[in-house]
């Protein structure tokens, strides 16, 4: 998965498999998760959101999660 790397106090990069509806999510504390289930819609909310890590406590940390780093 292809990561592109974003501005935020919480959020390092961000990567998204349409296919499988996939988020990755690295943090700037150094964990690595993959959020399954994710429409592409939201991923896309996540792109354009002025604060991301707002964004993500709001619309995606419900998500089913695994911890990959």
């Amino acid at each position: 998965m292809e990561l592109i790397s974003v501005v935020s106090s919480d959020l390092s990069a961000i990567g998204y498999d349409e296919y499988n509806q996939q988020l990755e999510i690295v943090f700037n504390s150094g964990g690595t998760y993959l959020y399954s289930g994710v429409p592409s819609s939201v991923y896309e909310g996540l792109l354009n959101a002025g604060s991301k890590g707002r964004y993500f406590h709001a619309f995606i940390k419900g998500y089913p999660t695994t911890r990959i780093g």
